[in-house]
């Protein structure tokens, strides 16, 4: 049964000199992953293992489980005759195995035995929890297939190896791609391989037989079968082909260059070296030189999962309470479920629907007014109802032409949001989307007026006999009658009208999705017409409509009392108010001037600005600001996030490049940049107190600032608790909110410090009331006590933006007020084979250092997507009857499944969560 290893247990109590002969598992090297399989082993009845024979040895079998280890059988190795006397020590010992319990005892053999029974020619290491918990981590922790590259088993793989395949034989190149491994070709190369050297199978290609063995091995549910696969993978150097079972530092280093690679981790592929004599120097105590595979295995089932550091913190109990209110429950009737969805969609969404209906009743109110009134007159003989419609569509028109500048009034709408409650029954963080829609409604009365005109009302005036003509048209259209469509292009109403419907239709186009984020692509010199610069500058086509509007409104053909030309009197108020606020952020912008502190450009393309704060300029977290940079364009204003604090003495933006303006000011501030100095951080980085005082001051360029202005996560205030959710360059405003909300805090508790040492007699009490007033002032302004928040970014560069802040946080929130998630998405899902050597890495380097290899900072970082619904689900537990804030800010790829969420839990649990978004 192999060779004599000498088990011995010395503490008290305990078996001396038994000696355990062999391995207990089917496989060499493997234990069974079966917790509960039955054992065979021989032990020796002597004190001493060494001299002796056969006889000397009984074979036991035992059934070994989670909790209980339990006699099957006693009975002499090497197929000896059964004597008397070991015929009752098997009878004595099968008996007393029935009333084994599952004590602490029995557990720690249990897994010993199993422990034992996985491993062959060890030296002693630390014990390898496998119990059961443990091995289902285990299990979850390293897999080849996951959902997203195994879900249709094998026969989806048999049917992209038909497509692949070549002459019955899949080449090595296409490998990752049949099983479904699309992005990591090398990572599945190398799994080809070590499958292919453990069955000896020379050349890169396999038939589809070998592909099937290949799959079934890493499909295989077993925690050791897929650990030794993942083991070959890594004993691939030149000089080590021959499976030694060991690896060396050097391979350590290849592996983790490996890893890093196919999870686009590239400061983690720069510092492989640095990694890999972490590993050894943790895995490898004794310095031999290398690691075996049970040294992987000690580090896979002792790591902690991430899994359970989220979301373990509630009971089992709880949680299964809280997904049995959250199945939908059985209505007695189709009514009553139509019903509760209207009260859910009335409660979540009554502030829209308000809004929108009131819009929609006075443009069918103003319709019906023109309507009705021309149906009365005269012209309705000869034009009929197309005249009416025509009419109708130009009243909504006039009235959708003013209200639709009253949304970008941005001052105004910051006013009415920070000094009045109408945020309570306006949905003010709608501004862009009411302004959508009301450019839809004038699109509609467009329509209406336009084509009543063409299509309808002028072609019946043509051919409408002189009798009728001169009877009731003259004082309209003059003695000499229309004879075609020209005489309408020529006068003034017409080809006002064709020059603004035109202008709009340039205006509109080029503002919608497609153009505006330059996804359409054109071909020379019509590339132009997409982007961000060619909606702004044709958005500014509207000075030219309104002018021509307002022309078009006194050249009436059938008005012609002035007090009834109403278009000037729609348009007066909503153009005196708008053209205000232009003239108020070109003269703020002028007259504050700003100073560039620091510009430093970050990876992922992201560069920040940190300008001094002017005099008297106050902010709130969440809001942001304007920037004008001449150098780029001396018109241009473009809205960022601020990401400092209100308390800070500067103003930072972060600025991703992503359209031709951002570019080209990346452009001209990476000109007067240079490679940091003194560990600072950033790509390239100008300091202007770093280089005056050599008399060294680069030359920034002029840039300009306006605000600031209201936006959604301003309100986080509100609420005791907040969940913020930022996606990539989305993450800018919770930052600021971040370090607003461990700046109140400190405030808070050195309000009350000084309060509880304050002084003696009347100068006591009088700092005693000051910092209580203080502090109610703060409280009643500050209610937040609680903040999660949740950054999910593609790239391992985009956490260096923020690091010095996530740093501030884990080292100052000693209270743990803020829980700081940052995910990876470049690395693959927790349990995949592809990042399991990542996730041993950052444990024990966060373990040793206190900072994230991911990240670089002391937040220790997530791998993939969130799962929401689980995020949502422990802060419903955590936080029961109370009002939650959800922000959300980045591209809208997420707001569907959030909000869908919010509405969820609020609904169907105690917990109310308030879903607030801001996209870009």
């Amino acid at each position: 049964m192999g060779t004599d290893d000498d088990y011995r247990e010395t503490d008290a109590g305990k078996t001396d000199g038994v000696g355990f002969s062999g391995p207990l598992g089917k496989r060499g090297g493997i234990g069974s992953s079966n917790s509960s399989s039955r054992k065979s082993a021989r032990f020796s009845l002597s004190s001493s293992a060494a001299g002796v024979d056969e006889g000397d040895y009984v074979e036991i079998t035992l059934d070994v489980r989670d909790d209980a280890v339990a006699v099957h059988s006693v009975k002499p190795a090497g197929g000896a005759e059964e004597d008397s006397e070991m015929s009752l020590l098997a009878r004595t010992l099968e008996r007393r195995s029935a009333s084994f319990s599952a004590s602490s005892r029995f557990r720690q053999v249990s897994q010993k035995l199993l422990r034992l029974a996985s491993l062959t020619k060890r030296p002693a290491a630390a014990p390898i929890d496998r119990s059961k918990s443990a091995a289902a981590h285990a299990l979850k922790r390293l897999k080849f297939i996951t959902k997203a590259t195994g879900a249709a088993g094998w026969p989806a793989v048999e049917k992209r190896f038909e497509e692949l395949a070549v002459d019955g034989r899949l080449h090595r190149s296409r490998f990752g791609q049949c099983i479904g491994m699309k992005e990591s070709n090398e990572f599945a190369g190398e799994l080809f391989d070590a499958l292919a050297r453990r069955r000896r199978i020379a050349g890169n290609e396999i038939t589809k037989d070998e592909l099937r063995e290949f799959w079934d091995q890493i499909a295989d549910q077993s925690f050791d079968s897929r650990l030794q696969t993942f083991f070959d993978m890594y004993d691939f150097l030149p000089l080590d082909k021959d499976l030694d079972g060991r690896i060396t530092e050097e391979e350590v280093k290849e592996l983790i260059s490996l890893s890093a690679s196919a999870n686009k981790l590239s400061t983690i592929q720069e510092q492989a070296a640095e990694y890999a004599a972490l590993i050894m120097e943790e895995l490898d105590p004794d310095n031999l030189g290398y690691i075996e595979i049970y040294n992987l295995e000690m580090l896979l089932l002792q790591m902690p999962s991430q899994s359970m550091q989220i979301g373990t913190t509630n009971s089992r109990n709880l949680s299964q309470l809280l997904s049995q209110k959250l199945r939908p429950a059985k209505e007695e009737s189709l009514l009553r479920r139509w019903y509760q969805r209207f009260r859910y969609f009335m409660e979540d969404n009554w502030q829209r629907v308000w809004v929108m209906a009131l819009w929609l009743c006075i443009c069918a109110g103003l319709f019906a007014w023109k309507y009705v009134q021309y149906r009365r007159r005269a012209v309705y003989d000869i034009m009929g109802a197309c005249v009416c419609v025509a009419k109708g569509g130009a009243e909504t028109l006039k009235f959708n032409m003013a209200l639709i500048l009253l949304p970008v009034c941005r001052n105004t709408i910051t006013w009415l949001r920070t000094r009045t409650r109408l945020g309570r029954v306006l949905p003010f963080d709608d501004n862009l989307n009411f302004h959508k829609v009301i450019a839809v409604g004038i699109t509609v009365g467009v329509g209406l007026h336009v084509i009543s005109h063409l299509t309808c009302d002028f072609p019946r005036l043509l051919h409408a006999s002189d009798e009728k003509y001169y009877s009731s048209m003259t004082d309209f259209f003059g003695d000499q009658r229309p004879d075609n469509y020209w005489w309408f292009v020529k006068g003034t109403e017409g080809w006002t009208g064709i020059v603004m419907v035109v202008l709009m239709a340039v205006a509109f186009t080029l503002a919608t999705p497609y153009f505006r984020r330059g996804r359409v692509r054109l071909p020379k010199p019509f590339h132009r017409l997409t982007g961000y610069n060619a909606f702004w500058y044709s958005h500014h086509l509207f000075v030219v409509v309104y002018v021509l509007l307002i022309v078009h409104g006194y050249f009436l053909y059938l008005t012609k009392k002035w007090y009834k030309r109403t278009t000037w009197m729609y348009l007066a108020v909503p153009l005196i108010l708008y053209a205000s606020e232009r003239l108020i952020r070109a003269f703020r912008s002028s007259i504050r001037a700003v100073k560039i502190l620091k510009v430093a450009v970050y990876p992922g393309n992201v560069l920040t600005l940190q300008v001094s704060k002017p005099q008297g300029f106050k902010y709130r977290s969440g809001q942001y600001i304007f920037v004008n940079c001449a150098a780029v364009s001396p018109f241009q204003w473009h809205p960022f996030s601020i990401t400092s604090a209100p308390q800070d003495d500067y103003i930072s933006v972060h600025i991703r490049t992503l359209g031709d303006w951002t570019r080209q000011l990346k452009a001209v501030f990476s000109q007067v940049c240079q490679p940091p100095m003194g560990g600072k951080s950033g790509l390239l980085r100008a300091d202007f107190d770093d280089n005056s005082s050599n008399g060294l001051a680069p030359s920034f360029p002029r840039v300009l600032i306006d605000g600031p202005y209201g936006a959604p996560a301003q309100d986080y205030k509100k609420y005791e608790v907040v969940l913020l959710v930022g996606l990539g360059i989305g993450a800018t405003p919770f930052i600021s909110i971040v370090k607003d909300i461990v700046n109140n805090m400190k405030e808070l508790d050195s309000l009350m410090l000084g309060q509880e040492g304050g002084g003696s007699g009347g100068d006591a009490e009088r700092d005693i009331s000051r910092a209580s007033t203080s502090m109610s002032t703060s409280s009643s302004s500050f209610k937040t006590r609680r903040a999660y928040f949740y950054w999910v970014t593609r790239e391992q560069g985009s956490f260096e933006w923020f690091r010095g802040v996530m740093n501030d946080v884990a080292e100052t929130d000693k209270k743990g007020v803020i829980e700081l998630h940052n995910y990876c998405t470049s690395v693959y899902e927790e349990g995949d084979a592809r990042s399991a050597l990542i996730t041993m890495l950052q444990s024990l380097h966060h373990a040793k250092s206190g900072v994230d290899v991911v990240s670089g900072t002391r937040v220790k970082s997530h791998f993939a997507r969130p799962n929401w619904r689980s995020v949502y689900k422990r802060i419903a537990l955590n936080h029961r009857d109370k009002r939650i804030g959800v922000f959300y800010c980045g591209a809208p790829t997420l707001t569907k499944e959030l909000q869908h969420l919010a509405q969820d839990f609020s609904h169907k649990t105690t917990t109310k969560f308030e879903f607030h978004k801001e996209n870009f």
